[in-house]
């Protein structure tokens, strides 16, 4: 398969590469960093609205299956980033991304478990999504939206976008994200510092965070024809940590 990654320089996106070279397949990853691996490298500035239309210009052919992993922590006075990067960059790479998709193709996109109860706050979402990057600051401002509130939201409506495009697309295109929780990665003290004593309480739960690998080997299937009938939704993969959460309820 010949498959496009984003966010491949480090972290879950590195494993994923790892784990898709591996198996033999043939890569184009975009980022803002070259990656270690050997691949065909685009640069991608997610911040950039205009180099992400040029990015994609540079992927010439067509792919068999698109792996969405790149995005930001929250971190503090970075909400509008957030809220840019993590959906509306999101939004606008991969529908700019769909013509160069093969029938039979999935779309994978890494959410984040924070993004969980997104089904309760859709009216907020769409809003989100109605907007550009150059309105994302005074959206935070006239909210008083924080780094973790944005992050929240930005996993939230790109999991609602997602679930949106299945009708337009079956048969032809799959739409999937995945939710992670507390992964082991370079960014894990980030959601420590912004989501607060509750991280460290639900890891203590499930007695440790999640290894990049393991969130890589659930993007890989997705991506390859064993997973043909999964489409349309959100998989959450945290340890157990949203069943404690339910039995304490």
């Amino acid at each position: 398969m010949r498959l496009a990654i984003t966010g491949g320089a480090s972290g879950i996106g590195a494993e994923t590469i790892s784990l898709l070279q591996s198996a033999g397949h043939e890569l184009v990853v975009f980022d803002l960093h070259e990656p270690a691996a050997d691949v065909t490298y685009i640069p991608l500035d997610l911040m950039n609205g205009d180099g992400i239309e040029t990015a994609i210009a540079k992927a010439d052919g067509t792919f068999d299956g698109l792996a969405f992993i790149a995005g930001i922590p929250p971190r503090d006075n970075n909400a509008a980033a957030c809220l840019t990067v993590n959906t509306i960059s999101t939004v606008q790479f991969i529908s700019g991304f769909m013509n160069k998709l093969n029938e039979g193709a999935a779309v994978v996109t890494v959410a984040s478990r924070a993004g969980v109860g997104w089904q309760d706050n859709t009216a907020m979402l769409k809003d989100i999504l109605s907007r550009g990057q150059d309105e994302m600051q005074a959206f935070c401002d006239a909210g008083d939206i924080d780094a973790a509130t944005a992050y929240r939201l930005s996993k939230q409506a790109v999991i609602y976008w997602h679930q949106m495009q299945v009708p337009d697309h079956i048969g032809k295109h799959r739409f999937v994200t995945v939710s992670p929780a507390a992964v082991s990665t370079g960014i894990l003290d980030d959601f420590i510092n912004a989501f607060g004593p509750g991280v460290a309480k639900n890891l203590e739960r499930v007695g440790r965070a999640g290894k990049p690998e393991e969130v890589a080997s659930v993007i890989a299937f997705l991506l390859s024809e064993q997973a043909n009938w999964i489409n349309g939704i959100d998989i959450v993969i945290d340890g157990g940590m949203g069943a404690f959460a339910l039995a304490a309820g």
